[in-house]
């Protein structure tokens, strides 16, 4: 998991600490093998799987590609570990790596890669990449040209949650550009209610929404080159394109006509700030797609005509297409033995991908999904942007700079920036200072 998603993800659900399971095969007159037909002489073959992912999914895993197992004999044995990207580089200096593993940042396999000990990806995965996934998401599994992990699993945070209901009941129509956003927040205000609900408490990680809100504003406002610029900080923080960026969020989730008391989102809860939304005491928050869940916690229905649903947070600047902030696993391989490379074929398949899909609760950013098999509707709307070939994805920033700063001075400075009033100037030099010389 990545740092800001494990603690989303913890305020949901409780999540085992470890767990170390095995598919096995059995046949079945019932399966339709026809899709596996290229996975040809892998009976009794063994791959190893090692991830962040923990139970319920890893039963779920086993679930979505059983009939995979079935039809080609191949066991596929799959390790989780809430401690993944502390082992995992030991295991691979130590020469006990796993046959692939789903690694949950950019950063983290760049400096797999320089072990020497990471795999290219085979033609057939590359492939898969190059029909069904965007050149955005490609990029992050390419590390100096070249390109080694296919995307797995992903995750959306560029939403914005509502209530259909109290839209309905208001006149409201959910906007599709930054203006019509602008200006319904305006129309909220004349009525007196709160539009925007904010809230960036998060015990020792407070001030993590605040870096997603900058996040969003810049891959819209500038696109990926300066996006990813500022992850490496080529583009430093106090660079007038990122300024820029953060005057804007300062005037949506800044704003005392929009939002109310600017300082109490400091010490407002992540999980908090959206929960009024049912009930229209806040109209709008955004967050990322889980926070259904949280918002279902107190009984809310989430659906597109129900007590809460989300709309895409749109974009900014017209040159930049479908601008979406997220996350993601991305599939790397330590050995190239011919059922390893059937696999990672395999798991960057549509086929693949659509059956875990249809399993509930997982987005992909595989454009041979279709929309049709998502039960979820959040995923469903959630994969419509992620899965689109023309968008413009951008990892997590803070998640791909150092920890320093992504979960260091970035959180601290931002939490002053809104509880303390700290002027932007003087955040983005304290976080400049606070990068890591080397």
């Amino acid at each position: 998991m990545k740092r800001k998603g494990l603690l989303a993800l913890t305020s949901v659900a409780a999540l085992s600490l470890v767990a170390s399971l095995v598919t096995t095969t059995s046949a079945s007159a019932a399966v339709n093998c026809d899709p596996f037909s290229a996975y040809k002489g892998m009976k009794g073959k063994s791959v190893t799987i090692f991830t962040s992912i923990l139970e319920p999914e890893l039963t779920t895993l086993q679930t979505a590609w059983k009939d995979f197992t079935t039809c080609t004999g191949v066991k596929i044995k799959i390790e989780g570990s809430n401690q993944f990207e502390a082992l995992l580089p030991v295991r691979v200096k130590g020469n006990n790596a796993p046959d692939l593993a789903f690694i949950p940042q950019p950063g983290l396999l760049a400096k797999l890669v320089d072990t020497g000990k990471v795999k290219l990806a085979p033609k057939s995965v590359v492939a898969n990449v190059d029909k069904y996934w965007s050149k955005s998401w490609k990029a992050y599994g390419t590390v100096k040209g070249k390109f080694y992990a296919a995307p797995f699993g992903s995750n959306m945070k560029s939403l914005v949650w509502y209530s259909p209901k109290q839209f309905k009941t208001n006149g409201y129509t959910v906007p599709s550009t930054w203006t019509e956003m602008t200006d319904l927040a305006d129309k909220m205000a004349a009525k007196g209610q709160i539009a925007f609900c904010g809230g960036i408490g998060s015990g020792g990680a407070t001030g993590w929404p605040a870096t997603d809100w900058v996040e969003q504003i810049v891959l819209r406002d500038h696109g990926s080159a300066v996006y990813n610029g500022w992850v490496d900080h080529s583009v430093k923080f106090s660079d007038p394109r990122i300024v820029s960026s953060m005057e804007k969020v300062a005037g949506w989730m800044q704003n005392p006509k929009w939002v109310g008391n600017v300082k109490g989102i400091a010490t407002t809860t992540f999980q908090d700030a959206g929960k009024g939304i049912p009930d229209g005491k806040c109209m709008m928050l955004q967050q990322a797609s889980f926070y259904g869940n949280i918002i279902a916690e107190s009984g809310a229905t989430i659906s597109p005509t129900g007590d809460a649903f989300a709309f895409y947070l749109p974009a900014t600047n017209a040159k930049v297409t479908v601008p979406v902030v997220g996350g993601g696993e991305f599939t790397a391989a330590f050995a190239s033995r011919p059922e390893v490379v059937a696999v990672q074929t395999y798991l960057s398949s549509a086929t693949f991908a659509t059956s875990r899909v249809q399993l509930d609760n997982w987005i992909s950013a595989n454009s041979g999904v279709p929309l049709a098999a998502y039960k979820n509707p959040v995923d469903k709307l959630s994969a419509t942007y992620l899965s689109n070939p023309k968008s413009t994805f951008g990892f997590d920033a803070s998640d791909l700079m150092p920890a320093a700063v992504g979960a260091g001075s970035e959180w601290k400075e931002f939490t002053a920036w809104f509880g303390e009033g700290k002027s932007i100037a003087d955040v983005v030099k304290a976080i400049d200072a606070s990068w890591p010389k080397s």
